[in-house]
């Protein structure tokens, strides 16, 4: 045992890697997590590891330099971008007589630090009991035998070992019974939302993509955003109006690599916004040189989480960071329709809004239609759709007053017998391709 430091603002970074050296970007992102917790990067140490050691994670050989670079330089903290056992914990803590964190433990403290909700609170300090669960020492001999010593109460007795698990257990006990009230309740109240008949449009994406500058450039809102990991971690859920109607539009927490699988777990709440949404805001940081791996982070948390099958607007977000990039929409090779803008200077905002109307049918095409006779098969496919308002016959065919989505409109009007359609096109209406007819 040894006194653990309550500073803990100089931190070494341990980096494990196999084989060749580290990762592009992994490094920047282990340090920025350090420092969006508070820890000032005093060193870093890549590690290469081809067979992890049970014990210690690292060789020795690499623990006497670990300890030897600590000493150099003052740090009272050691931050390891790995998970680490029990075992492995207190061993390294044991060698290095400081105090030694995982990369789990450093992201629930910046979890903790960021909780403002009752909901996020709680979720919080669940994920950090379980996490703390397997934890445990023996380090109170004394009251080993609390319980026996006396008349009638002679036995073995309770270790305080026991005991801490024991309280420990209830305490996760109460905690799960809390945030089972609260997620009934959040259920109730996105189920009112839903009997609104509002849209749900969640916004996702890798840390620090600028999801939260985005929410408060669209709705209006206050919500926090600062240029860290992590800055946002209760969900906000705000009505905003685009052109044909309104939608509710979530922010939700980031997601970063690796994300422990306990810590989706926990915020399973939060995260149920974009699982229940009708379309995801993919934010992505437009001039990460890394996009392509986050996004691709971000889909395998989405699958993880039952939402990888809804459909996604990208979101190319700091455009101002690149020299003569210009808001617009184009479509990707994977057929993802993007949206390239600045949410800090309002660049591309309106373009968004469009397509956010496009893609949830809430830009919707009205007026009078003249079809000939020989469209009996487009006017039956507009009475499917319910969108005819009124009818009459004419001498060569029907005039009908229509309403329908845009995007819907447009699809109709790329068939060959959709010409009486195209005149109420606005110029900027999407195109399709023409089908076949049956």
């Amino acid at each position: 045992m040894f006194e653990r430091s309550r500073g803990g603002e100089n931190a070494l970074l341990i980096q494990p890697h196999a084989g060749g050296p580290p990762a592009e970007g992994v490094l920047e992102e282990f340090a920025e997590l350090a420092r969006s917790a508070g820890a000032r990067v005093a060193a870093v140490v890549p590690a290469r590891i081809d067979r992890p050691n049970p014990s210690i994670l690292i060789g020795s050989g690499k623990l006497d330099e670990v300890k030897a670079a600590c000493e150099a330089t003052g740090a009272d903290l050691v931050l390891v971008n790995h998970a680490l056992t029990p075992v492995q914990e207190r061993n390294l803590e044991k060698a290095l007589e400081r105090r030694v964190v995982d990369r789990t433990g450093l992201i629930l403290d910046i979890f903790a630090q960021r909780a403002r909700s009752h909901e996020g609170k709680l979720q919080v300090e669940l994920a950090q009991l379980r996490h703390m669960a397997t934890r445990l020492v023996r380090g109170w001999t004394h009251l080993e035998r609390q319980r026996g010593g006396s008349i009638g109460l002679r036995g073995p007795g309770e270790t305080q070992l026991e005991t801490d698990r024991r309280l420990l257990q209830k305490r996760m006990e109460m905690l799960q019974k809390r945030l089972e009230k609260v997620e009934v309740q959040h259920a109730q109240m996105r189920r009112a939302r839903v009997r609104s008949e509002l849209p749900r449009v969640a916004l996702v994406g890798y840390t620090n993509a600028g999801k939260s500058t985005l929410f408060n450039a669209l709705t209006g809102a206050d919500a926090y955003a600062a240029d860290q990991l992590f800055a946002t971690l209760d969900p906000t859920v705000r009505r905003i109006a685009l052109p044909g109607g309104g939608v509710v539009l979530a922010d939700t927490v980031g997601f970063v690599r690796d994300l422990p699988h306990e810590l989706v777990a926990a915020f399973r709440s939060t995260l149920s916004e974009a699982r229940e949404a009708d379309l995801l805001l993919h934010v992505v940081d437009a001039d990460d040189p890394l996009r392509e791996e986050r996004m691709a982070q971000v889909d395998a948390v989405l699958h993880e989480i039952g939402a990888g099958d809804l459909p996604q607007l990208l979101v190319f977000n700091k455009i101002d960071r690149i020299d003569g990039a210009q808001p617009r929409i184009d479509v990707r090779g994977d057929d993802r329709q993007a949206v390239w803008l600045s949410a800090r200077d309002g660049l591309g905002l309106d373009l968004l809004r469009e397509a956010l109307g496009e893609r949830l049918g809430l830009r919707r095409v009205v007026g009078l239609a003249q079809l000939p006779t020989s469209a009996g098969r487009l006017r039956a496919r507009l009475h499917a759709l319910g969108a005819v308002r009124d009818e009459q016959h004419a001498a060569d065919g029907w005039l009908l007053r229509i309403d329908l989505p845009l995007a819907e409109a447009a699809r109709l009007a790329a068939q060959p017998d959709g010409a009486p359609l195209r005149a109420l096109l606005p110029a900027t209406a999407p195109e399709h391709p023409v089908e076949s007819p049956a």
